[in-house]
């Protein structure tokens, strides 16, 4: 079985995804500083890759509202593993140093409770400005869809790897089928 997603929990093959386009973008995984954005509470593709961040040596910020904040489950299991962690509710605290910015969208349809989605729904955009301040060789990342939180005017920055990261995710999610399928299972094992 292959969890493609399973609602606020998890989502592996993103984050298969995910760090397959770090690799190819920046080279590396290890001694990169990575800071996500925006939805961390509902957000399953950041849980499953902050898990999978966990196992090298990396720093991560979480930028969220307070009512999105990650999970403290799994904030302690990152703390638990050593990795030296920030949490911030302001991009621009970490835009300088960020060698990926992974954005997500505020999910509209995880609040019971209209008015605090429309609180903070347009908590964050990434602009051409806040771009300025950033590294020449830093990547943004963002599952897709997005809603409004990165300007489309970001869309011809080099470092906008989230139309390259769409692109990986066919072929990651290609070698995980063609793994998955090109087993045969012997018929005393079933």
């Amino acid at each position: 079985i292959i969890n493609a997603g399973d609602g606020v929990g998890e989502h592996p093959t993103q984050a298969l995804l995910d760090l397959f386009t770090i690799k190819e973008e920046l080279g590396r995984i290890d001694g990169l500083k990575v800071a996500m954005v925006g939805d961390l509470k509902y957000g399953r593709t950041v849980h499953s890759l902050t898990k999978l961040l966990c196992l090298y040596d990396v720093e991560l910020s979480f930028v969220s509202p307070e009512i999105l904040r990650l999970p403290m489950d799994l904030m302690n299991e990152v703390k638990a593993r050593g990795i030296p962690v920030r949490e911030t509710y302001d991009v621009a605290d970490v835009i300088e140093e960020a060698d990926v910015l992974y954005v997500t969208r505020v999910q509209k349809e995880r609040f019971a409770d209209l008015s605090q989605y429309d609180q903070v729904k347009d908590y964050y955009e990434i602009t051409p400005e806040l771009m300025r301040r950033a590294k020449e060789r830093m990547i943004v990342m963002h599952p897709l869809p997005r809603v409004g939180e990165i300007s489309y005017a970001i869309d011809d920055d080099p470092r906008a790897a989230y139309f390259r990261q769409v692109e990986n995710g066919l072929y990651i999610r290609m070698a995980l089928l063609a793994a998955v399928l090109s087993k045969e299972v012997p018929a005393h094992d079933l």
